[in-house]
């Protein structure tokens, strides 16, 4: 791909779910064992939807785990939270006034649903209707330039009045320039720990009026101090949730351009606003335009930019599964499971490439793959690549 076509948007994800995953209704008690399966160790987004598709519901996926990591590898046992651990977690949220959405709900957000694979629960705070609601990203450096806050700011404004919702980290600089001039319109802020902990200290002030104005939404448990591993899923829901990505200050290599490499892998416009070539600052963004990001020098860029995809849905693709009859995926999972293990290694390849080289059914491999992550053993990167640990 042309480094002009670079920033093409897909307006679709990629997710390998079904219809009926994704319409299911969930009980108290449904969502409970969710919950449980999602904080069960080592499993991420793309391994719980893997065992939900293979086990039906989240209990018998819990029930599985244990055997399924043996298969793996794993030298000890896995910590499952017990039933009584996720009631305290939820009886947690709701005093904090919180809820549980889970990616099968209908007013989970329609660009998470989207994504490969979604965050299976979120914990949310506050006004629930914004979680519907077209959003656009504007994140940005933390050491922030003053004509850069301003900046953020009346874009955050002018594009709030525009009817859409603003996104952002909650961190300080452009995050925190944004919602100040957002909060009047609908803004939602992601956090990298549990949503009861506010990060930087300092924005305790600003935490507060988003919860209460706003929506502050967080995949991690609740009491979860934010930890450097923690930031770029954070970003991967700021991109997932936004229509569109705003970048006003990124050096090279900060985490406002790993949010842009999650938008451009989710098929999101990026927008980055143009700055001196001698600020240090303006490396990330003016990199960005290069690449074919859209310069932005006001609201109107982002909205142009925006207005053919508004009144579309996002769209998933529903992939049809590859299911084969338990017994057979167990037989042959076993003849493939060396092969698998020999052909990975520390630098990450492409699932696609595993199933090619392995000439087995992809659904083996997979299966194989779960078995190594739920022993800890696999790392998942962007873009379906995984590695060894």
């Amino acid at each position: 791909m042309s480094t002009a076509n670079k920033f093409r948007p897909l307006h679709k994800g990629e997710v390998m779910r079904t219809q009926s995953m994704t319409s299911m209704t969930l009980s108290a008690a449904e969502k409970r064992d969710w919950l449980r399966l999602s904080r069960t160790q080592n499993v991420g987004p793309v391994t719980f939807f893997a065992l939900l598709e293979r086990f039906g519901t989240a209990a018998k996926a819990i029930d599985a785990v244990p055997a399924l990591a043996r298969r793996g590898g794993v030298s000890s046992s896995l910590r499952i939270p017990s039933v009584r651990d996720a009631e305290r977690e939820m009886e947690a949220l709701a005093k904090l006034g919180g809820y549980l959405v889970a990616s099968a709900d209908p007013d989970y957000p329609g660009g998470l649903a989207a994504l490969d694979a979604p965050p299976p629960v979120l914990f949310a705070l506050g006004c629930r209707e914004l979680l519907v609601r077209d959003m656009v990203g504007i994140v940005g450096a933390r050491n922030a330039s003053a004509l850069g806050r301003k900046f953020a700011q009346h874009l955050a404004a002018d594009i709030g009045s525009a009817g859409l919702v603003v996104c952002s980290g909650l961190a300080r600089g452009i995050d925190t320039a944004a919602y100040e001039g957002s909060l009047a319109t609908g803004t939602c802020a992601v956090l990298a720990g549990g949503i009861d902990i506010v990060y930087p200290p300092e924005n305790r002030g600003l935490y507060d009026r988003v919860a209460h104005e706003g929506l502050v939404v967080s995949e991690m448990p609740l009491g979860q101090s934010p930890q450097a591993r923690h930031f770029p899923r954070r970003n991967r829901i700021i991109s997932g949730l936004s229509r569109g990505v705003v970048i006003v200050e990124a050096a090279e290599g900060s985490g406002s351009l790993i949010t842009a490499n999650y938008a451009l892998e989710q098929g999101r416009e990026i927008f980055a606003v143009p700055g001196s070539p001698l600020d240090p600052r303006a490396k990330g963004t003016n990199r960005l335009i290069r690449d074919g990001a859209t310069l932005t020098e006001s609201a109107d860029d982002v909205l142009n930019g925006l207005q053919p995809i508004l009144a579309s849905r996002f769209c998933e693709t529903n992939g049809t599964p590859l299911l084969l009859d338990p017994r057979t995926l167990d037989v042959e999972a076993d003849k493939v499971r060396g092969r698998i293990v020999e052909l990975l290694g520390p630098t990450a390849v492409e699932v696609d490439e595993l199933v090619r080289q392995c000439g087995s059914p992809a659904p083996a491999i997979l299966a194989v793959l779960v078995e190594l992550e739920l022993a800890g053993k696999l790392n998942r990167q962007p873009g379906n690549r995984v590695a060894l640990r």
